[in-house]
């Protein structure tokens, strides 16, 4: 079949990547895509908002399946759209994307299901959220109720830094009008872990738990990004707690859509973890894959990425046709300099064939692009550098060595990606 892979970033690199390996698949075509994809796919200049656009690449190519990468088309009604003209895609509709389009609709839809989370009130009165952080004690969690590019939640230890964070959002508008509503919410002590799981609306498949790190600086320093590196699996998720996500969290989830709104959420439902003394509690829900938790949880999907996006389409989901396969992912992310600020393009890149040749490491691109035969920084997010191997000390070794072959002007990573589940081997 021949398939549609909506976005341009470091996930829809991966996305297109896995489904590449399919017996099932014999195209595979990306809007907007990217210089890295370009390699293997045919890529057309339709941005990933433009919904109507997207319908037509779809309808003139004679797609089989579309694969919706990023949030904001399926927020739009991507999926609404396509159902409606016919055409298969995966994906939530846009009643049901609201579970990340709406912080509050998340928390008021785990609330009314009593599944675990941090206590939580919203407002659209700049004075009402000062008193409410002041009330919840400090440290507190701001949050933009709309889509913020993963920038949006800020950690305010104390007054000042939550008046700065509310201001931010409410009176500088920085989010734009996913700032016009904050959500005030407890602060939750422990270890963050990410899961995701395929679902048709009724029966579910997980992938392997990972962990994300989305400060741009070692040891958790810096603001927030959309994610400087991540690796699966990770420790922290034990089997016992895998148990309880599935019982308590993510089986609830998937049937309050049905229960409280009527709805059925088919796609991908990512849950963000904190793993605290009481068990996990959700931090947020996404409606896609994560970024760059995809890049790791993807090469270690046993299964066929389009077989089971197909299914859950269908609404014949097989949650045995999810497999992991053994051994660990690592991703790097390489950054232009002043991510998640304001940061230069056009910088010249490096070493990408003496790092793409090394042995279990993949490269995904998430912001290049390809001028006059060189291969440039177009974004914040540049590249993914992905080691593979049977630990995961040897798979985040693959992948600084791959990242240490690549150079860019203005050039930074973390260096200490899988810290906290390193250190709990040594302990």
């Amino acid at each position: 079949m021949k398939v549609l892979v909506v976005g341009g970033g470091g996930r829809e690199h991966a996305l297109a990547w896995k489904l590449a390996r399919s017996p099932l698949v014999r195209e595979i075509i990306a809007a907007p895509g990217n210089a890295g994809m370009a390699r293997f796919t045919r890529t057309y200049p339709v941005p990933a908002h433009d919904i109507e656009g997207l319908a037509r690449l779809a309808e003139d190519q004679e797609c089989d399946l579309t694969v919706v990468g990023p949030e904001v088309p399926l927020t739009l009604g991507v999926v609404d759209l396509f159902e409606q003209r016919g055409l298969a895609a995966f994906g939530p509709t846009r009643a049901c994307a609201a579970l990340e389009g709406s912080k509050w609709f998340a928390k008021d839809l785990m609330l009314k299901a009593g599944i675990p989370t941090a206590a939580a009130v919203a407002t659209t009165d700049r004075d009402e959220a000062v008193s409410f952080a002041r009330d919840m004690g400090y440290p507190v969690v701001i949050k933009a109720d709309g889509l913020a590019a993963g920038k949006g939640v800020v950690v305010a230890r104390d007054e000042r830094e939550a008046v700065a964070a509310i201001d931010d959002a409410m009176v500088n508008r920085r989010f734009g009008g996913s700032g016009e509503m904050v959500v005030v919410e407890e602060y939750l002590e422990g270890e963050e872990a990410s899961i995701l799981a395929f679902t048709d609306g009724q029966r579910f498949g997980l992938l392997v738990p990972s962990q994300d790190h989305k400060r741009a600086l070692d040891a958790d320093g810096g603001p927030n990004t959309g994610g400087m590196g991540a690796y699966a699996p990770t420790p922290v998720v034990t089997p016992e707690i895998l148990n309880a996500v599935t019982d308590e969290i993510i089986a609830p989830t998937i049937e309050a859509f049905s229960s409280i709104h009527g709805l059925t959420y088919r796609g991908v439902l990512y849950v963000g973890l904190m793993i605290t003394t009481d068990g996990p509690k959700v931090i947020e829900y996404n409606c896609r894959f994560g970024d760059p938790e995809a890049q790791v949880t993807l090469p270690l999907l046993n299964g066929d990425l389009a077989a089971i996006m197909l299914s859950v389409v269908n609404g014949e989901l097989d949650p045995s046709s999810v497999g992991v396969s053994p051994g660990h992912a690592a991703c790097v992310v390489m950054a232009s300099g002043g991510y998640p600020g304001k940061y230069a393009r056009g910088k010249v890149i490096h070493g990408l064939s003496d790092a793409e040749a090394m042995e279990g490491v993949t490269v995904f691109h998430a912001g290049t692009d390809l001028v006059d035969g060189s291969m440039v920084t177009a974004g914040g997010r540049v590249l993914g550098v992905m080691g593979r191997n049977g630990s995961l000390a040897d798979a985040l070794g693959r992948a600084y060595r791959a990242v240490d072959a690549i150079t860019f002007e203005g050039e930074r990573h973390r260096t200490d990606i899988g810290y906290r589940a390193l250190s709990r081997q040594e302990t």
